[in-house]
This record gives structure tokens, sequence and C-alpha cells, in this order.
């Protein structure tokens, strides 16, 4: 990973290229983000950045994140994200980063939260088929049917497609193009849906996934 951003997804929308065609975008609040911290090998075993982005009003802190933040002499962040980058030597605490950082046109991997939709059946979930409701099928035309398991093993095994929790689970979009920047607004515009509902955190950097 070279480059990476904290953001907040604002919602989708259409832009027009030179020849007038139609390309569904979703425009990201791409920072401003602060350098919070700063990991090297001697001192922590690896080399990473460590990032802030979103306001934060100081009674919502606590005690642990305030000696944190008051150390590397920053503003309060309300989101903090660690990204291993190639090179940290040209990033120091309290250096800002911006929507600039990247350029039209580059692959751009995206993270976020999926949109959660609580407890689902399998039609929903798995995209099941339904059963006939009629000749003697009873009220179970949406149920999972039969778990396959008699005395042996008498269990369900791990990983069966069941009813249960949906959504709400870590997503990532790889290989999407950005398709314009707004640097003095912070806003980057990248082609196609990414995950999570609008006003959600995500995470861009450049792409690992080449083409």
């Amino acid at each position: 990973m070279k480059k990476g951003i904290i953001g907040k997804k604002l919602g989708m929308t259409q832009i027009f290229d030179e020849k007038g065609n139609v390309i569904p975008v979703t425009v990201i609040e791409a920072g401003p983000c602060v350098v919070t911290q700063k990991k090297t090998v001697e001192t922590d075993g690896y080399n990473a950045v460590q990032v802030g982005f979103g306001q934060i009003s100081p009674k919502n802190v606590n005690k642990p994140m305030k000696g944190h933040f008051d150390k590397s002499q920053v503003a309060y962040k309300r989101t903090l994200k660690e990204f291993r980058l190639e090179d940290i030597d040209s990033l120091n605490v309290g250096d800002i980063i911006k929507a600039d950082v990247f350029e039209i046109g580059e692959k751009v991997d995206v993270v976020g939260t999926s949109k959660g939709k609580g407890y689902a059946g399998g039609i929903k979930r798995y995209n099941m088929h339904r059963l006939k409701e009629s000749h003697g099928t009873g009220p179970v035309a949406r149920h999972a049917g039969s778990m396959g398991a008699c005395s042996s093993p008498s269990r369900v095994y791990k990983g069966k497609k069941l009813p249960g929790h949906m959504g709400a689970e870590r997503v990532t979009i790889q290989n999407l193009d950005v398709v314009k920047i707004d640097a003095e607004q912070n806003l980057i515009a990248i082609k196609g849906a990414v995950p999570g509902p609008k006003g959600g955190t995500v995470v861009i950097a450049d792409s690992v996934k080449k083409h």
C-alpha cells in the first residue's frame, strides 16, 4: 500500500464524461485526515502510520484516548485507522492528508461496513427457493427445509446456510476508478457503488489488484 485516507460516504449521483456518457459515482468526503501516530520496526515491530478522521467533542473521548491525542498534540478525532505504507518517511505526526493524495483515473480499493438488515430468513439471506403452498405443504413455504442430518452426526455442520444476522459486515470493493476530485471541498467521486449507508465511514487505499 502506497497511500490511503479515511472518508464518509455522502451518497450516489451521476456525472457525464467528455463523450456524454453517464457515469454512476459515489461521492465520498475524503479527509482531511491527520497523522496521529507513526509506528516503526524499532518501536512497534512494523512500519505504519495511524490516521484520524472526523471531529468529536472532548466530552465524548475517554481518558486513554485523550492521553493518546495529547501526546501527539493533535485534535481529537472520531475514527482512527492504521495504514501499513511502503514509505512512511514522508509523513510525520501532525501532517494533514487531503483528497488530492489520489489522482483522477487511479484504481482504488474501498472498505466499508455494509448496511445491516437485521435477522433475515434463508430466502432473503441466501436466495433460497420457496415451496409450493398447495397439496399438503403446510405453513412452511419459506422455511429452510431439512437439516440433512440424522442420528449421525446428530448435529448441524458449521457453515450451513440458515436464517441469521444479515449485513453489518466489513466489505471490500476492489479496483474502482477515481472519476473526479475536488480538493477544496475534500470530495472524491468513485465510479460505482461502495459498501455502507449514507454517512458511513469508509477507507480508501490504492488498489493492490492491478489490471
